[in-house]
């Protein structure tokens, strides 16, 4: 009987599960959307959510069980900073699981995992282009 086991074991120890779903958030935060197999994606939006839920208290206690997790300064900052001020009235929900296909090597179900904060404006002005345009030949 399976009472009482709240996470998937992902056929790894408790060390290597902990360190891959932090890394995983740590790339989730820093690029807004990553793509992974369908069990790792649940997990991910379960620990995404709760860290998100705890960055919202903006507390020096809430910085530091968010540290223990991600163990990245600049992430924590951005996650503090950035991400959980998005996340004022909404509850719960910071993420969304889009089932994608199927890995082409051994047929594992693929996920796209993202953020749902507003894509980051990219302005390209023409004068912006010119100078990179420029750099580029003087290298």
């Amino acid at each position: 009987m399976k009472h009482q086991v709240k996470t998937k074991k992902l056929s790894r120890t408790k060390p290597h599960r902990e360190a891959m779903l932090s890394n995983m958030a740590i790339s989730l935060f820093t690029y807004r959307t990553i793509q992974t197999t369908d069990a790792k994606a649940k997990e991910l939006r379960r620990l995404t959510d709760r860290l998100i839920t705890t960055a919202k208290t903006n507390t020096i206690a809430a910085r530091r069980n968010v540290f223990a997790t991600l163990r990245n300064e600049t992430i924590v900052k951005k996650l503090f900073d950035e991400i959980a001020p998005y996340f004022t009235d909404r509850q719960s929900g910071y993420t969304r699981v889009l089932k994608v296909g199927v890995r082409h090597g051994d047929g594992a179900s693929l996920s796209l995992v993202e953020l749902l904060t507003p894509k980051p404006e990219v302005t390209t002005d023409k004068k912006d282009k010119d100078k990179k345009k420029a750099k580029a030949k003087t290298k």
